[in-house]
């Protein structure tokens, strides 16, 4: 983690100050009352809400740093609900829903509550962050936390936060799903970057998701590329599964110097040969990454493609080639399909790499579909050409079951604009899905009945 840069302690040090000689904290002051300390939240939380937006933007390894000096009583204890629910959120789980490791920075901001003269007030914000962070914790360490607590009323709210229904997993996955929704839209992810074997063994799981979450949401991350191409240069690194995955991110989504291409390109290629395993755990993260929906397009790929040395013969090498063409010549292209099928046909089917090409193809085509608008529905009629082409190609289930999924969201997305069953429009998407949904597999004939038959009204019935 980094230090917070003076661009943020300035401003951060002008709000603590304007809380302190303002006339909401002189009220505050005076009466005590919490319809006064609700008037600071609203004139100043806004504007710390603001400083963390951009530094979670811009450089997150910092946010530590940030919510540290938020702890300070001269903010007091505005914004703490919310770090202490992040805190709450950036742990890793196990099966169990339980944390694989005591989450520290959570006791830190809730001890600072428990501490803060606005206690009574803030206590009324953070109760469900007690109630989930003692949920994912462990028993021993909430009791330690709680026998280390002097005053005996403090000790008692934190004891009649600690909820036996979150004693059951069902309950835990289900509290925990509830409350990491309220959190959906927030930017709150940070994380380490291990410089030692044992410490990425620890590490990487938080780090693993806080990189996929900024490439997924397509963030700046400018400022983690030192981070994450001294990681991939670190030899201690070398030769595990996470710096195979750490390589791939770097190549494929970050903006590399020549320099460290050229590095990058050395120290891939050279794993490629030395580790017997590394193909099939490099095109292992590929899938992965495909499968979770990442934008893992023509231009990341491309990107990736000029760092493969072709000489090597595996499996990067031929996925490599088989992509180049499809995003060079595009994946509607006749030609490329008769590529596919026979790169395809003269792979093993469940072969990992043909499950990347699969990924791939269906990549394409998720983001065609998903962003036509329904006055488009003539082009997803001629793009069905094609996912029907590679139907036949790839002959697998888990593919068509994709696209009948896309499919079926889109003919209803028509459907719900097109009410007017008389209407041209209308029409055209019945006569579409009538005439090739049945024979495609993605509804029996009763299914496709039953989405276009007309409802009658019940007629008002006398009293």
């Amino acid at each position: 983690m980094l230090d917070l840069d003076e661009k943020y302690l300035g401003r951060l040090q002008d709000i603590a100050e304007g809380i302190q000689n303002s006339d909401a904290y002189a009220a505050y002051m005076e009466t005590e009352e919490e319809a006064e300390y609700k008037v600071l939240c609203d004139i100043y939380e806004p504007r710390i809400s603001k400083i963390y937006a951009e530094v979670a933007a811009n450089d997150p390894l910092q946010l530590i740093s940030l919510e540290g000096i938020l702890l300070n009583p001269y903010f007091e204890g505005l914004f703490l609900q919310r770090i202490l629910g992040f805190s709450v959120l950036r742990g890793q789980l196990n099966s169990q829903v339980k944390y694989v490791r005591p989450q520290n920075h959570f006791k830190g901001i809730l001890l600072a509550i428990l501490e803060s003269s606005n206690f009574e007030f803030i206590k009324k914000r953070i109760g469900q962050s007690v109630q989930m962070g003692f949920a994912l914790s462990s028993d021993i360490w909430i009791t330690d936390l709680i026998n280390d607590i002097a005053n005996k009323r403090l000790r008692y709210y934190l004891q009649s936060n600690k909820l036996d229904k979150f004693r059951e997993l069902h309950e835990r996955k289900i509290g925990y799903t509830r409350y990491k929704a309220q959190f959906a839209k927030d930017n709150y992810l940070t994380a380490d970057f291990p410089s030692t074997f044992s410490e990425l063994k620890v590490e990487y799981p938080e780090l693993k998701n806080f990189l996929m979450y900024r490439i997924g949401n397509r963030l700046n991350n400018e400022s983690l590329l030192p981070f994450i191409v001294a990681s991939v240069k670190n030899e201690s690194l070398h030769g595990t599964t996470e710096h195979i995955q750490l390589m791939c991110i770097a190549m494929n989504f970050f903006n590399l110097s020549p320099e460290d291409t050229q590095e990058l390109t050395v120290i891939f290629n050279k794993l490629r040969q030395e580790i017997p395993e590394f193909t099939e755990k490099y095109l292992s993260f590929i899938n992965e990454m495909q499968e979770a929906a990442f934008d893992l397009d023509s231009k990341a790929e491309m990107k990736a493609s000029t760092m493969i040395d072709r000489n090597i013969k595996d499996d990067v090498s031929e996925y490599y080639r088989i992509a180049d063409v499809i995003h060079s010549q595009g994946y509607t292209n006749e030609d490329v399909m008769q590529v596919v099928k026979h790169f395809y046909d003269n792979h093993e089917g469940l072969s990992t790499v043909n499950e990347c090409v699969r990924r791939l193809i269906y990549g394409y085509l998720h983001r065609y579909i998903t962003n036509l608008t329904v006055r488009e529905y003539p082009h997803y009629f001629e793009i069905s050409k094609t996912f029907a082409a590679y139907m036949r190609i790839f002959e697998n289930e888990h593919f068509n079951q994709n696209l009948r999924d896309i499919s079926l969201v889109y003919v209803k997305k028509c459907l719900v604009r097109f009410i007017d069953k008389r209407a041209k429009e209308y029409q055209d998407v019945k006569r579409f899905v009538t005439g090739y949904f049945e024979s495609w597999h993605f509804l029996k004939e009763k299914e496709i009945v039953e989405m276009f038959k007309t409802r009658r009204k019940r007629k008002a019935t006398d009293a």
